[in-house]
């Protein structure tokens, strides 16, 4: 105990008397720490923004949309339309037993809807309960989405996009309310909740509008599906749900299943895993440039350290005269590295801190995610800064010890 106040009152005692030696040695690891603080939270943060935008379109989905032949089979050429009905959506359910949600949907672009004056064309979306469920969309406080009555009723009602909506209305409540889509009129039963949406297929969810799909196929006379929606029971089997997928509709409507042009699948769980593994990188980049910064700080420690063990020379030869053995001397000077960088290291942490806080405050969530201070980033800056103190410490410190102590005393 008396050893470690000893040390500690000549660790402080010599802070005093080269402070301003002391504050560039410190700086630098202040500096540093902060650096990779601030950057892999802003990159973790980045990471976890960019998996909420693209669950704002569903999670784990796959979207799937008729095409032209581009394989000869059994007698058919290539370049002939697939056309798809809602008896596809119950081939795949009955022949692909992994399917968890499958949906069929139908789309319009160029049909009105009008409230009064105010006029726009937004995407008319003909589906079924289930849709909401599987692309992430919920209806704001006092509304609803289309329910099992409004479908076997083939009931004119609509749910409307937020953006739909704040046209068409602004600040008025518009459920209750009748619509007009086309010349038909709709009582509006919801408006969908606002999200954040970086992925999409025509148009993004708030500037749509969705109805009953019996209703859209009476009110557009079309039977053709503009897509099928489905989503796996398991997110690992997406790749041999979607062979099976393409085999049960191959032998339904006569098309090569291994034709990948006739039916077009988008698997959002691919495209997802892609956008980790980007994001991961960019992390990972951010981590190695503020690592860099360390690292030079690191460098200046260990410079530093060598010209105080340059300094204390004499000190050294005495203490080894009087008894100090070879690892006393290297504890010494290795924990005296360690105490600068762990000062450092502490009052970087808590300017980082600050700093991550602040930019919580800044409105950019929606584009790029706001930095957050985790337990990740925490265990990524305390292993750099043990590297850091380790290699910074060592070879001065060994330095010290294996000085002939007979040179100590006459210099």
């Amino acid at each position: 105990m008396a050893t470690l106040t000893s040390f500690l009152s000549e660790f402080f005692a010599d802070l005093r008397i080269q402070k301003m030696r002391t504050f560039l040695t410190m700086f630098g690891i202040i500096w540093g720490t902060v650096t990779v603080i601030v950057l892999v939270s802003f990159g973790l943060g980045f990471k976890k923004q960019s998996m909420i935008n693209m669950h704002g379109m569903g999670e784990n989905i796959s979207v799937l949309f008729p095409n032209r032949t581009t394989k000869p089979y059994q007698g058919f050429g290539i370049g002939r339309q697939i056309n798809l009905t809602e008896e596809a959506a119950q081939i795949i359910r009955s022949k692909v037993p992994d399917i968890r949600y499958i949906c069929p949907e139908y789309i319009r672009m160029e049909t009105p809807i009008r409230y009064g004056n105010n006029i726009m064309n937004p995407g008319i979306t003909g589906i079924y309960p289930v849709y909401h469920i599987m692309r992430n969309i919920y209806p704001e406080p006092g509304g609803r989405f289309i329910d099992t009555l409004d479908v076997a009723g083939r009931k004119r009602v609509v749910m409307l996009g937020n953006k739909v909506k704040d046209f068409l209305f602004g600040s008025k409540n518009p459920v209750g309310q009748i619509v007009y889509i086309g010349p038909t009129p709709f009582t509006v039963i919801g408006v969908m909740e606002p999200k954040v949406q970086s992925s999409s297929y025509y148009t993004q969810d708030e500037s749509r509008v969705f109805i009953p799909a019996p209703t859209f196929t009476a009110l557009f006379g079309t039977t053709y599906l503009t897509d099928i929606i489905y989503k796996a029971s398991d997110a690992s089997e997406t790749a041999l749900v979607e062979q099976q997928v393409r085999q049960a509709l191959g032998e339904r409507y006569r098309f090569d299943p291994t034709d990948e042009d006739a039916i077009e699948i988008w698997n959002t769980a691919d495209f997802e895993k892609i956008l980790d593994y980007i994001t991961i990188g960019f992390t990972l980049f951010l981590g190695i440039i503020g690592s860099f910064t360390l690292g030079v700080a690191g460098l200046g420690v260990a410079n530093i350290m060598f010209i105080v063990v340059q300094e204390r020379t004499k000190e050294i030869g005495v203490k080894r005269a009087a008894g100090a053995r070879k690892s006393t001397i290297l504890f010494q000077f290795f924990a005296e590295t360690f105490m600068i960088v762990g000062l450092g290291a502490l009052i970087g942490f808590l300017i980082g801190w600050g700093i991550v806080s602040l930019l919580q405050l800044v409105p950019i969530k929606e584009y790029v995610g706001t930095p957050e201070m985790s337990m990740p980033v925490i265990i990524a800056t305390m292993a750099i800064l043990a590297v850091i103190g380790l290699s910074a410490g060592m070879m001065p410190a060994r330095r010290a010890a294996n000085m002939n102590v007979v040179e100590c005393l006459r210099d």
